[in-house]
């Protein structure tokens, strides 16, 4: 083999993705929530961040959701680990297209990362990512405004409700930076 051989990498079928960590993956729908100030997201991510669960956003997220460098965006980018895309990412995604109807790429990579660390996914579009739990059952998917699980339906009633409430620019971009 010359120095340019590569081993061909293990292919992985979703039921091989067994839990290594229990962190989280956000989704493009958390970060314009996150970008917008959204307590909902707000609170969440330092919930998350208070447990020490690792934070990833797939590298195809970052694509779909910049449009400009902004001071909250670098923030956002810079607290959470931005996971590079890589071939077996990309193909279990592949995989998963192919069985999931009216599924996209970007959800497919996202439940795809998020299955191979045993990681629960935040979004916004839930019913488009749980369109995925066919091919990754053991994926859990979570409302942004359902935070972390731990609010009863009353107090989701209420946070849908104040859902307009937004974090100070400044305090907010002041705590991702210090937490991280």
């Amino acid at each position: 083999m010359g120095p340019r051989a590569q081993a061909r990498p293990k292919e992985i079928s979703p039921q091989d993705c067994s839990v290594i960590s229990q962190g989280v993956t956000f989704d493009t729908g958390m970060l314009v929530a996150l970008e917008r100030r959204k307590q909902s997201a707000w609170e969440t991510f330092r919930r998350v961040r208070e447990r020490k669960a690792r934070v990833t956003i797939p590298v195809a997220v970052i694509g779909e959701w910049w449009r400009g460098r902004t001071d909250l965006r670098v923030a956002i980018c810079s607290a959470v680990h931005v996971e590079p895309m890589t071939d077996t990412i990309a193909r279990l995604a592949g995989e998963a297209l192919a069985k999931v109807k009216r599924g996209t790429t970007i959800d497919a990579f996202v439940m795809s990362s998020a299955a191979l660390r045993g990681d629960v996914v935040y979004t916004g579009d839930v019913e488009d990512l749980e369109r995925f739990g066919v091919f990754f059952p053991g994926v859990r998917v979570r409302s942004i405004e359902g935070g972390l699980g731990e609010r009863s339906e009353q107090t989701r009633g209420i946070a849908a409700a104040r859902a307009g409430d937004h974090v100070d620019a400044a305090e907010f971009i002041q705590g991702l930076l210090d937490n991280k």
